[in-house]
């Protein structure tokens, strides 16, 4: 119960869930035990919240980053991370760099991996097809579980509103489920006018404070709705007059207004400014709103067109390669909404055999195996057991990687099949883990030798 409402929504703003967000998720409004979630969740709101790590972003110092900031051990094996958070870090002029997507840019280059060594076709981001309608009519269906993105409850129930077409709809529905557009209440005016139930307009000050078009400039690609943080931004400074200084001033704020109140002062100066230029007060008021929902989850329009390009290649992956899709999104877990379970289930709606795991045919990680109907079957591995220890061919390539680096010498284990015992792993677990031998047909076929090896470390003792 807890995970659906938690998909109806974005972020941690606004002060409860809605009669309608509780019904999106499938509940009953009217049970006690939903009525008692919502009413404890609703007090937990603005309570302080632990602090998150970004996987994949790194800082950069002049000297040594220890003698700048604490440094931490992460929960996994050689991973550090820094005890300051990124207004800190902001704050002492260091250079910050986040690196997003890694989970689907990683997934995607295992599909286009297994398309190239079983079907003999090599692609790169920018050689897949584009506008290809077939891929749309499966988005437009809201069929998008391990799409990249689109994946959440709440974006399968756009994606059927929004019917996206070209690549710029991507771009809006990546940018349309965020807190700036919803708390702005921007969402349901752009649908209406992208589904023809409303004129497209585009609000103007009086004939005596400008030109009539200042905003269209800004709106037209968005039909006269601001879904961008830029256009926002645009917004206060054609609209409201701002400067340069205070358009900077408020975009600072924006990032901070929840602890340091600042905002405030340019809430009044924006909305004064608009309606004294003739612009209509709910739509100044409007606007405002949406710049405090932006706050920490400002999202430019280049962001949403890098992400909607991600979205379109796991899209047509999914669409025409179901087979490695699927097999990539598994040996890339953990990462997006679903549990392995659910994306052999979705494999194996769209006609893809997914075959459990064999000893005499698994690998560590799940494969691709002979055709079997339109698609190639998939392989389970041995790492979708639990407790059991498998080699990750990436981790094993970064850990060559540091080693370069260093005088260590690492032990460079078989990509292929490496099983060793796991503190929690017993003949127990083995057992309840269901058949892993071959049926008596299967028999016949040469098994791969291969035994329970004592955990061993991968640095020679003394590292």
């Amino acid at each position: 119960m807890t995970a659906a409402l938690a998909d109806t929504v974005w972020g941690s703003w606004g002060d409860g869930l809605s009669e309608t967000q509780v019904k999106q998720a499938g509940l009953d409004p009217h049970n006690a035990m939903v009525e008692l979630a919502v009413e404890l969740a609703t007090e937990l709101i603005e309570f302080p919240r632990h602090l998150s790590q970004h996987v994949g972003g790194y800082v950069l110092t002049q000297d040594r980053l220890d003698t700048y900031v604490p440094i931490g051990n992460a929960a996994m094996d050689d991973r550090t991370f820094i005890e300051w958070d990124k207004d800190d870090v902001d704050a002492l002029n260091m250079m910050k760099v986040d690196v997003l997507a890694l989970g689907m840019l990683t997934c995607i280059r295992k599909c286009f991996d297994l398309i190239a060594d079983h079907k003999g076709e090599r692609y790169e981001l920018a050689t897949i097809p584009q506008d290809e309608k077939q891929v749309y009519d499966m988005l437009c269906r809201g069929e998008s579980l391990g799409v990249f993105q689109v994946e959440s409850r709440a974006q399968m129930n756009m994606l059927p509103r929004l019917k996206p077409r070209k690549f710029y709809d991507l771009v809006i529905e990546v940018a349309i489920v965020r807190p700036g557009p919803i708390q702005g209440d921007m969402v349901h005016p752009y649908l209406r006018r992208r589904n023809g139930q409303e004129k497209v307009s585009y609000p103007s000050p009086s004939p005596a404070h400008g030109d009539k078009d200042e905003l269209r400039r800004v709106l037209h690609k968005t039909l006269g709705v601001p879904l961008f943080q830029e256009q926002a931004m645009r917004i206060a400074i054609e609209a409201a007059k701002f400067t340069s200084e205070e358009a900077n001033g408020l975009r600072r704020a924006m990032a901070t207004f929840r602890n340091v109140g600042t905002i405030g002062k340019f809430e009044s100066k924006m909305v004064n400014n608009m309606i004294a230029r003739g612009y209509d007060p709910e739509f100044a008021k409007s606007c405002f709103d949406q710049i405090k929902g932006f706050g920490s989850y400002g999202f430019p329009e280049s962001h949403a067109a890098s992400f909607a390009q991600l979205v379109y290649v796991s899209s047509w992956l999914k669409h025409y390669h179901p087979d490695a899709f699927c097999c990539g999104l598994l040996n890339s877990q953990p990462m997006g909404f679903y549990a392995p379970a659910q994306i052999v289930g979705d494999a194996c709606k769209n006609g893809v055999e997914v075959r459990e795991i064999d000893v005499s045919f698994s690998h560590a990680q799940n494969t691709l195996e002979e055709k079997s109907g339109n698609y190639h079957a998939v392989r389970l591995g041995f790492r979708q057991i639990d407790g059991f220890r498998w080699s990750d061919p990436d981790e094993e390539r970064m850990k060559r990687i540091q080693a370069s680096f260093s005088d260590a010498q690492l032990r460079i284990v078989d990509g292929r099949l490496r099983l060793t015992a796991h503190p929690g792993m017993t003949a127990e677990r083995v057992r309840k883990t269901g058949p892993i031998a071959s049926s008596p047909r299967e028999s016949a076929v040469p098994s791969p030798r291969w035994r329970i090896l004592p955990a061993t470390p991968h640095f020679p003792s003394g590292r």
